[in-house]
C-alpha cells in the first residue's frame, strides 16, 4: 500500500500543466519581468502627468472666472441680504 502512495503522488508531480516561466530560460524570463515593471511605471508617470496637467487647467479656468460667474455659481441668495 504504501509504494501504491508513493506513485500517486509521482503521477500527480508529473501531470502538473507545463508553465510559460518553465518553458523560458530565467534570464528572459527575469527581462520579462523587468520591462513589464517598467512599463506600469511609465504608464503611472503619463496617468499623473495627465491629472497634474488638468489641474493646472481647472485652476486657470477658476482664475479666469468674472465675477458674475462667481456670483452665480455661489449658493447663497444674495437677495436675502438686501
Amino acid at each position: 500500500m504504501a509504494k501504491q502512495r508513493k506513485n500517486t503522488k509521482k503521477e500527480k508531480q508529473q501531470d502538473k500543466p507545463v508553465t510559460l516561466g518553465d518553458l523560458l530560460n530565467e534570464q528572459l524570463a527575469a527581462q520579462l519581468k523587468n520591462k513589464k515593471q517598467e512599463l506600469k511605471e511609465q504608464e503611472e508617470a503619463k496617468l499623473k502627468a495627465e491629472e497634474e496637467r488638468k489641474r493646472e487647467e481647472r485652476r486657470q479656468r477658476e482664475k479666469n472666472k468674472s465675477f458674475e460667474e462667481l456670483l452665480n455659481e455661489n449658493s447663497m441668495n444674495w437677495k436675502d441680504f438686501k
